[in-house]
């Protein structure tokens, strides 16, 4: 009988983080702040840590097997003189993102904001002594930006973390780790960041895939996310496992990709009901790298934009700070040449979903209710079939300029005629459809 009772509650435990991943049930808080995350389809990414001294990208110390207590004295030297979170904050809201995502803790161990939990961290643990994640965090709240947090799910600097397929070679001596101690230190680190800094839009998690090779090893991830949910009902819980969402999660995220699409060999799980986000470089590297100054024109950022909305998701942009704590002069170009383009075509981005027309080789459509934004991109002909089925079209015209379009009927749908073959970044026309 005591095996029996053993073996019962040995399976109860098993079983607990099954029955709590089916038992999530999100808040109506939860629910309205993922209906606005749809709506405000573009943010910016911000890798920023150590590794940006190093100047060669956020992968650094597992691709050159650095020692975590040689790494360590990089802290020693962290003082970004420049940095600024009023200036990023208002060059980012230029480009008309309406949130900013920020790498609280990566991949490296240290933590850009001021915890209880470790000394290795930006105001305990560098010179600058200042909490950088606080003061973004009120500067966004001031300005009306959203803020959402990166967490790593992984450490190559703390010897508690069980060693997953990367890290191995930074001086760790515990390959098993001690998985309750790691597993605590990272929900203490989460209750800091969702009850310090204010009200947050997501926690942006990463790293579930460095233990892709031991499949029965164990996150505990709905219970990390209960507590999230917790503590802050409305902040949305996202993970960048390349997977199809686990239960309790609230957004679908894509890297380097669009829903759909799998070019980089990182999103090939199948798309989800729920609101999806793509996230992309704004030049080659999340993190700073000094030789990557093969930044995307705008013409080509403003494409992945609207064909991520196309798809009906947000795209999350990012840029690398430098080490002396500016964003580069280049990427706030960037910035502010997407946002001139935001100001006049704005609408056809934020709050919409993705048209009833699917993407074509000369673009996508998006869509408000009975207004069809047709956004021509690469367009190889003046006439342009739209397959909308018996939909009635009430009438059609040039957005920008409300220049009327002529639209004719055939089978399937209709055929938007362009009085010469557009040459802008984006051509977009607008189609009144009958109700």
């Amino acid at each position: 009988m005591k095996n029996l009772i053993l073996t019962a509650l040995l399976a109860a435990t098993f079983l607990s983080p099954l029955r709590a991943q089916e038992h999530y049930t999100p808040s109506p808080e939860n629910l309205k702040a993922r209906s606005e995350f749809r709506d405000n389809k573009f943010g910016i990414f911000l890798h920023w840590g150590l590794y940006a001294m190093l100047a060669t990208g956020e992968w650094t110390m597992t691709n050159k097997n650095l020692a975590w207590d040689e790494y360590e004295k990089l802290a020693g030297g962290f003082y970004p003189s420049k940095f600024d979170a009023a200036s990023w904050v208002s060059a980012i809201k230029a480009s008309g993102a309406k949130y900013i995502c920020f790498t609280t803790r990566h991949h490296e161990g240290f933590s850009m904001f001021k915890t209880k939990y470790s000394p290795y961290n930006v105001v305990d643990g560098s010179p600058f002594g200042r909490d950088i994640v606080k003061e973004l965090a009120d500067e966004c709240h001031r300005q009306g930006i959203k803020i959402h947090f990166y967490y790593s799910h992984l450490d190559w600097y703390r010897n508690d973390y069980p060693w997953g397929r990367t890290g191995r070679g930074t001086g760790r001596t515990n390959p098993k780790g001690d998985w309750p101690s790691y597993y605590q230190f990272m929900n203490n680190q989460l209750t800091e960041l969702l009850t310090n800094y204010g009200e947050v839009g997501a926690i942006w998690f990463d790293g579930w895939w460095d233990q892709d090779e031991n499949p029965d090893f164990d996150w505990q991830l709905p219970e990390q996310y209960a507590l999230i949910h917790r503590l802050q009902p409305a902040c949305l819980v996202g993970n960048n496992h390349h997977q199809v969402p686990f239960e309790g999660e609230d957004i679908q995220i894509f890297e380097r990709d669009l829903p759909g699409e799998n070019t980089a060999g990182l999103s090939g799980q199948d798309i989800s009901s729920l609101p999806l986000e793509t996230c992309e470089t704004m030049n080659g590297m999340w993190g700073y790298k000094i030789t990557d100054q093969d930044y995307k024109s705008t013409k080509t950022l403003i494409h992945y934009l609207v064909k991520a909305a196309g798809k009906d998701a947000n795209l999350l942009m990012n840029i690398g700070p430098q080490p002396d704590g500016e964003l580069p002069a280049v990427a706030v170009q960037r910035l502010a040449e997407m946002g001139e383009w935001m100001k006049v075509y704005g609408e056809t981005i934020y709050g919409t979903r993705g048209g009833c027309v699917a993407p074509h080789p000369w673009g996508v459509t998006t869509q408000k209710g009975n207004r069809l934004f047709v956004h021509l991109l690469t367009p190889q002909d003046k006439a342009i079939f739209l397959p909308i089925g018996d939909r009635k079209v009430k009438k059609a015209f040039r957005f920008v300029d409300k220049t009327p379009l002529k639209v004719q009927r055939c089978e399937g749908g209709v055929v938007l005629s362009l009085p010469e073959l557009p040459t802008d970044v984006d051509y977009v026309a607008e189609l009144v459809l009958a109700e």
